[in-house]
């Protein structure tokens, strides 16, 4: 690992400024790395929020759609809400990170706001599992995303709260093994579970309240000692702008992220129906193929991701190693036209894991380092993750909408073409920026 001396550690941390005076209302960055404590707690939060949390957006909510609509209107019925849920996640994820950079009290910025989003996000996947129509599904995701995204927001900022500068690239790949074990637990609970609805989805809601919790009471959280300026109008407009003229590195990252994003949700929100329609097989088969897919693509991410992000760390690289990968995806992502065999999903997810374990070992440092205000990260973290909440609004919507272009059933091969048109476009998306290397 890169020492204290290097000139590669420099890139980012020469961008922190200097800390601030005895009672500001900003907090220094980090110098040093948290416990093992701390660090083991971290990582189990972010696997146990992203399987409560994605559970529905893999399977979950197909499964639960499709024993009330039935197989041929479940595709369009997942993209409803799926969509319409997402759009809560635009609003909330900026409005709650500029709260949890001004909460004062003697709990901390974050951990209010971790707590109270894990449980508000149970409750809600409550509504769902219960739910006998697609209007209280709607509405139970919707609540959902507004809670999830108070318990993210302030989980995200811990990154920049706890993890000195020098380290992020590492740390991201960190975040990513355990956000993707996440995803990988949810495709196997929702094998397992598949025929109680109510198990489906609370196990992941009760396993995400555990993780989280956990993390909120270990972690360190510095209490903020000033209360900032009352927000007037004028601030509440600024919670959702970063000017692109004055930070165009960050426009870029964000129009990447978002881009890439949409082409990945178009696949993954429908990949299940693919599974069923184009290869041919029944719920239960599908279910199955689709775990054994994640399963793939998590070895091969896993096999990728530290490495990679140490590397970046090493040589003080963000931008090459997130346009290669994205790149990779679109490649991937292409291939999948072809693709009418269960043996062909595996080799695909393989290569789709390689592919997404380089980009995001380093693409949440290159977010870091383009941050217009570092010492107040949460809210424009809070604006960037709007690039995380729209694709899954867009993708459920524009992949519905693909599906029904032409005749003789579902189409997937507008569906892919236009996902890898979007992913393609994500990765031409960060050659412009210029402030990082």
């Amino acid at each position: 690992m890169p020492t204290d001396s290097s000139d590669a550690e420099r890139g980012i941390a020469d961008k922190i400024p200097n800390p601030p005076p005895a009672g500001s209302s900003v907090l220094a960055p980090p110098t040093e790395m948290p416990s093992i404590p701390v660090m083991a707690a971290f990582g189990f939060a972010q696997l146990a929020l992203f399987l409560a949390l994605l559970g529905p957006v893999m399977v979950s909510m197909g499964i639960k759609l499709i024993s009330l609509v039935g197989e041929d209107e479940a595709p369009q019925a997942t993209g409803l809400v799926l969509g319409v849920g997402a759009i809560a996640a635009i609003a909330a994820n900026p409005v709650f990170g500029y709260i949890s950079d001004r909460t004062t009290g003697p709990w901390g910025r974050r951990r209010p706001w971790m707590i109270i989003g894990i449980v508000g996000l149970a409750v809600a996947l409550l509504v769902i599992a219960l739910g006998n129509s697609v209007f209280v599904l709607v509405i139970g995701w919707f609540v959902a995303q507004i809670f999830s995204n108070a318990a993210f927001s302030a989980y995200l900022a811990t990154i920049a709260d706890q993890i000195p500068p020098r380290r992020h690239a590492s740390i991201s790949g960190y975040v990513n093994i355990a956000q993707n074990l996440g995803i990988l637990a949810s495709t196997y609970v929702a094998t397992l579970l598949e025929t109680n609805m109510l198990a489906l989805f609370m196990v992941p809601a009760v396993i995400g309240v555990v993780g989280v919790s956990v993390y909120a009471i270990v972690l360190p959280d510095k209490p903020l000692m000033v209360k900032p300026p009352r927000m007037g109008a004028r601030a509440l407009i600024h919670m959702f702008w970063v000017n692109p003229r004055k930070h165009p590195d960050f426009a870029w990252v964000l129009l990447s992220r978002l881009l890439f994003l949409v082409g990945l949700f178009m696949f993954t929100t429908f990949r299940l129906f693919w599974m069923q329609d184009r290869v041919g097989l029944d719920l239960s088969a599908a279910t199955r193929a689709v775990a054994t897919g994640v399963t793939i693509y998590t070895i091969a991410l896993l096999g990728t991701t530290l490495f990679a992000g140490i590397i970046a760390d090493r040589f003080n690289r963000r931008k090459a190693p997130v346009f290669i990968s994205t790149m990779i995806s679109a490649v991937g992502t292409v291939f999948l036209i072809g693709v009418d065999t269960v043996a062909g999903f595996y080799v695909v997810e393989a290569v789709l894991g390689v592919a997404y374990g380089i980009y995001f070992s380093t693409d949440f440092a290159l977010v870091l380092a383009v941050l217009p205000d570092q010492s107040n990260p949460a809210k424009d973290l809070g604006v960037f993750n709007i690039a995380n909440a729209v694709p899954q609004s867009l993708a459920p919507l524009i992949g519905a909408l693909m599906l029904e272009v032409g005749s003789g059933g579902q189409n997937y091969t507008m569906l892919l073409s236009v996902a890898t048109a979007m992913v393609f476009l994500g990765a031409m998306a960060i050659v412009p920026i210029k402030s990082v290397r």
